[in-house]
């Protein structure tokens, strides 16, 4: 892994919309060992006003120019379909790398990016927000315990309220972040076909999934997929059927429906020999219930769920110092939540189940 001497990272953003602006650049700026150093985006206009706001030495609208610079790490915030091109040249540089979610828009890419920042020795990490909270790294370390035995069955639903985003029309639901939001979110980079990638399995269930295969380490194997995208251009629901390696099975969910004015539903249910893992993020709960006896309830506030991404920077900066090994949204697990989304895509399109090539 690149070391870095100096006691503060010099960091580049490639992309600086909605989510970069309002929540990434704001708790990058707030730290002392970070030196915001070079930002892209288009727009000369929006990339000077960025540029100002939070102190960035640099800043081009062409992202080969930023990675010129003198960089120890760069956020990838781009559009979707963009982030593989990004992310892998930035990674090639031997930088550490943040790229959002969903960390590409098929397998290979996500497969490529993982397996280049494992030759560069660099770290590459998706900003998965919920995985930063304490009850959930409860869980990953009871689920690598062994706690649920081999696992047979996973259920995992999400819901969130982002159907107008999805329509192309405003988005009425834009904060949420560590600051405030200069830029509406650009409605083409969700509701665009061709600039999204896809629709609410992309969008929202690289969340989800990206969680439930972090949590189990499970790998997806084939997939019967069913999307329905009733008033929008791409999906606003998705149903999955997954087989994994190893013989279990699961299915995901996902509805882009829920009121503005309301939170996230995330329902992730993991069966095994040895017991049940049961999270869920609306009602903040996090159990074990095992056929042993040995149950493990985690008293929680009320809005434990509620989502929040300050994590994910902070992890990020200290993984590229070198002040933590730990990197609580690895670049794996959203390329495992890829895998089972491009295949549910395939197989959407094809009437049948279709395999994770």
């Amino acid at each position: 892994m690149p070391q870095i001497s100096r006691k503060k990272a010099r960091l580049g953003f490639i992309g600086a919309g909605w989510w970069a602006t309002t929540n990434h650049m704001p708790v990058f700026a707030a730290r002392d060992d970070v030196e915001m150093t070079a930002v892209c985006r288009l727009g000369a206009d929006e990339l000077q006003q960025v540029k100002e706001r939070f102190g960035f030495g640099y800043a081009t609208e062409d992202y080969r120019k930023l990675l010129e610079m003198d960089l120890d790490a760069v956020v990838v915030s781009s559009p979707h379909t963009l982030h593989y091109e990004h992310a892998l040249a930035a990674i090639r540089r031997g930088l550490h790398v943040m790229v959002e979610k969903p960390i590409t828009t098929n397998a290979a890419h996500a497969r490529e990016l993982v397996a280049e920042a494992r030759k560069h020795g660099v770290e590459l990490l998706v900003p998965y927000g919920w995985h930063y909270k304490p009850f959930i790294q409860e869980a990953k370390r009871r689920m690598d315990a062994n706690a649920v035995g081999r696992i047979e069955f996973v259920m995992c639903h999400m819901a969130s309220p982002i159907r107008t985003l999805l329509e192309g029309e405003p988005f009425l639901n834009t904060g949420g972040g560590a600051g405030d939001v200069m830029f509406q979110p650009a409605s083409d980079t969700w509701a665009d076909p061709v600039k999204a990638g896809g629709g609410y399995a992309l969008a929202q269930m690289s969340h989800s999934a990206g969680m439930a295969f972090f949590l189990t380490g499970l790998q997806a194997e084939e997939v019967s997929g069913l999307t329905y995208a009733p008033t929008s251009r791409v999906e606003l629901y998705d149903a999955f059927n997954v087989k994994f390696k190893g013989g279990a099975i699961g299915t995901f969910s996902g509805a882009g429906n829920m009121p503005n004015d309301k939170g996230f539903q995330f329902d992730l249910r993991v069966f095994g020999t040895e017991g049940v893992l049961d999270i869920d993020l609306e009602r903040a709960r996090m159990e074990v219930q095992r056929h042993d006896g040995r149950h493990f309830k985690m008293e929680l506030p009320n809005d434990g769920g509620a989502y929040d991404c300050l994590g994910p920077p902070d992890n990020f900066i200290e993984l590229a110092l070198g002040k933590t090994r730990m990197n609580w949204a690895p670049g794996e697990a959203g390329m495992r939540a890829i895998e089972m989304i491009d295949a549910a895509y395939r197989s959407a399109k094809s009437g049948r189940p279709e395999k994770v090539v």
